[in-house]
């Protein structure tokens, strides 16, 4: 009887273990199916953190004397046949599969910026989140050529990411006194990032720039 009952309460312990392990393996099967894995921009640094930094950054008129896109080599190769582009619709997509040249076949890719679901890579834009124009406006036109390079490719911070291609189009080089993801939900995240990315690289802001930046994030 005693065996019996030991038996018993050994297999329900195990029963429990492999229910326990499979609730586990769903979980985290979750994390990467759901919409947070489908923009996965490098997290910015928070509220309070980007209060702090905008307070410091110096706010100066903005001069585009002199731009031009070329002047920021960008989608450089990153590995093997992968450029940058392809490095970000491959991250911030799901079930992306490529070609033998890095080029994404296939994937869904879910857009922040206006809560949109595309399946081509063609319907999607890598945003440089802090604009190319308004870098070159704020500082980086002292900048050496490998600089804004790695500007322009930075996969570190959290400066690039695949959204909408006609919502990126409509942004253009914009700054969040002028232009905002059409989902507000998404307003401080973006904020958030903006800052980080102008501090990181020491850029200025312009006064509407920082009242834009300051009323969003008093608001996170």
């Amino acid at each position: 009887m005693r065996s019996s009952i030991r038996a018993g309460s050994v297999y329900a312990r195990r029963r429990l273990g492999l229910i326990a392990a499979l609730t586990g393996l769903i979980s985290i099967a979750a994390l990467f199916s759901g919409p947070s894995a489908q923009a996965a921009l490098p997290t910015p640094v928070s509220a309070a953190t980007a209060r702090s930094y905008l307070a410091s950054l110096t706010v100066a008129t903005e001069d585009r004397t002199g731009y031009n896109r070329d002047l920021f080599p960008h989608w450089i190769t990153q590995s093997g046949s992968c450029n940058t582009r392809e490095v970000v619709l491959q991250r911030d997509g799901t079930n992306v599969v490529t070609d033998s040249s890095c080029a994404a076949t296939s994937g869904r890719w879910y857009s922040v910026y206006d809560g949109a679901t595309w399946t081509a890579a063609s319907d999607v834009d890598i945003d440089h989140l802090v604009p190319l124009a308004e870098a070159w406006d704020s500082g980086a036109d002292s900048w050496t050529t490998s600089r804004r390079q790695a500007f322009a490719n930075d996969l570190t911070r959290p400066q690039l990411i695949a959204v909408t291609d006609n919502v990126n189009q409509s942004k253009g080089d914009q700054d969040p006194a002028q232009w905002m993801p059409p989902l507000s939900s998404y307003r401080c995240v973006y904020a958030r990032a903006w800052v980080q990315v102008k501090y990181y690289y020491d850029l200025s802001v312009d006064s509407a720039e920082r009242s834009a930046l300051t009323s969003i994030l008093n608001g996170c």
